[in-house]
């Protein structure tokens, strides 16, 4: 497998970009606007094609480039089908997988930080079928968890959110890698460390929201810190509500 994460220190925003080098087929998730061209470069780099292009949510704190991406290269461009959009999108569904080659990903739904929010787990199927790891976008993160406020009723998000962090990620095995959408510089979280991956184990052992009984957990996400800049036309770009989205 060919994996390269994309980091972004200005927001601590990550993007990230893998597949099989064998076949030459490769995903890009949570693509920024900005940098489009980027991952156009690596892949041609290493003889690969981007076949799908994939947002774990709809983002708050920056335009997204999943779109313009996938229009340029001809991909399929991603969301999970309950997302609240104006933009044409392949809808994924919980469970669902993608084969590219050698590299296979499986969607898993996990609702909190949005109500849309996904995670992907990652399996080298040269390496065997256990997963390797899981892109957990604003669901989980180094030392934090996503804030279930920015999509409104923060309280049922919370608990949401608690429920597809126990239910779905930490069913995986503890040796999985996990490879966060946010570090330490972003807003969407509260205490984001500043290494941007870890594993489920260290997760489990020092992550201290993971300890926490449901409604202690709820009580905790109700300290956020202000909400992303000029994030009202930032989500209505994303969604495709503005002229100026992905022109």
């Amino acid at each position: 497998m060919i994996f390269r994460p994309f980091y972004y220190f200005d927001l601590g925003c990550a993007a990230y970009l893998f597949g099989c080098g064998t076949l030459g087929k490769c995903v890009v998730v949570d693509a920024r606007a900005d940098d489009v061209e980027a991952y156009t470069a690596f892949a041609t780099a290493k003889n690969m094609r981007i076949t799908h292009v994939i947002d774990t949510h709809i983002h708050a704190d920056h335009r997204s480039g999943g779109l313009e991406l996938a229009r340029r290269i001809g991909a399929d461009y991603c969301l999970h089908e309950s997302a609240d959009v104006k933009l044409p999108f392949t809808p994924l569904r919980d469970g669902q997988q993608i084969g590219l080659g050698n590299t296979r990903v499986t969607v898993l739904h996990t609702p909190g930080h949005s109500p849309e929010s996904i995670c992907l787990v990652a399996t080298d199927l040269r390496r065997g079928p256990a997963p390797w790891f899981v892109l957990t976008g604003d669901t989980l993160f180094v030392g934090a968890v996503g804030r279930p406020d920015l999509a409104g009723q923060a309280q049922e998000n919370a608990e949401r959110l608690y429920s597809s962090i126990h239910k779905k990620l930490l069913t995986l095995p503890a040796d999985v890698e996990i490879y966060p959408g946010h570090f330490s510089g972003s807003v969407c979280g509260t205490g984001l460390s500043g290494k941007p991956s870890s594993t489920l184990a260290f997760e489990r052992r020092w992550n201290l929201m993971l300890s926490l009984e449901r409604k202690a957990f709820i009580a905790a996400l109700a300290d956020v810190p202000p909400k992303p800049e000029d994030m009202e036309r930032i989500l209505a770009s994303n969604r495709g509500l503005t002229e100026e989205t992905h022109v």
